[in-house]
């Protein structure tokens, strides 16, 4: 599937911003099943000083300031990209989830897809024994590791409720578990803290996901949607797979994979810093629409 992407942020402000110095992390990745085949930022008001460079992880950075003062930034983000996913392995045909965890222990590489990164608490996924002691249900002894991870997956999506009122970026992966309510962040989180905690490696995937209208109803510009989801180190030769546990689905050709890192403090579309006072509103609309599709 070839797609064209934009994604548009509005930043609302209360008082005037005198100046603003922020990174962006919005366009796509090149690789893993992915093409980067054209990108552009736009910001109103103006960037100046644009620099270009890729972080540790690969994940592409666009860092840039805003002299004009302004009541309201609205950066915009249009990208092309081709997908083609490889379908996942048997999950039965994947090593032992014990010998993955002795595998990862044992790894020297620090590499960027070393699975070393994703194997211990990180800020946002910290190890918490409830999660973990919830995680274990799916790794019987002996068992292979996707088999495992994808029980897992299918088990949150099943047990936790899809409730955007119920958190927000700053809320405690031990709030939301205990909450059993939350967004795609949360899930996420909570997967990775719960295989961590079992000794398996696990990295937060951000991007994008296409989404259909129910049947009989037209397609809404802005409808899709920023979305997180986790990749699962599964050992030589099967390495990294991406499972999408708001969803119980492993990623396919409509996840559109933006960044990768421990969790999303290494991921977040849009940081910085303002010179400025008062409250700010936020409102972002995505829309993914295939190459050659009307509209």
């Amino acid at each position: 599937m070839i797609y064209n992407i934009r994604h548009v942020t509005t930043y609302t402000y209360e008082t005037s911003v005198a100046s603003t110095r922020c990174a962006f992390r919005l366009t796509p990745r090149d690789g893993g099943g992915q093409r980067l085949l054209a990108h552009e930022i736009e910001a109103t008001p103006a960037l100046h000083a644009a620099t270009e460079r890729l972080d540790f992880f690969g994940n592409r950075i666009i860092e840039a300031t805003i002299r004009e003062a302004h009541a309201k930034l609205i950066i915009a983000m249009t990208a092309r990209v081709e997908v083609s996913r490889e379908e996942p392995p048997a999950e039965g045909l994947t090593p032992l989830w014990e010998s993955v965890g002795r595998d990862a222990a044992d790894v020297r590489s620090l590499a960027a897809d070393s699975p070393a990164h994703a194997l211990f608490a990180s800020r946002l996924a910290p190890i918490e024994a409830p999660v973990t002691e919830y995680a274990r249900q799916s790794f019987a002894p002996g068992r292979p590791v996707l088999e495992g991870a994808a029980e897992l997956m299918r088990r949150i999506r099943a047990d936790f409720v899809y409730d955007p009122e119920a958190t927000d970026v700053a809320t405690p992966l031990a709030e939301a578990f205990a909450r059993k309510s939350g967004v795609c962040q949360d899930f996420a989180h909570i997967m990775i803290a719960g295989l961590r905690g079992l000794g398996l490696p696990a990295a937060y995937v951000s991007g994008y996901i296409r989404t259909f209208p129910a049947p009989g109803e037209i397609r809404l510009d802005g409808a899709d949607a920023s979305h997180a989801w986790v990749a699962v180190w599964c050992g030589d030769p099967f390495g990294w797979i991406q499972m999408d546990p708001t969803n119980a689905m492993y990623a396919d050709n409509n996840h559109i994979v933006v960044a990768v890192g421990r969790d999303y403090a290494d991921v977040a579309p849009i940081d910085g810093v303002i010179v400025g006072a008062g409250r700010q509103t936020l409102a972002v609309a995505v829309d993914i629409k295939p190459v050659g599709a009307p509209g």
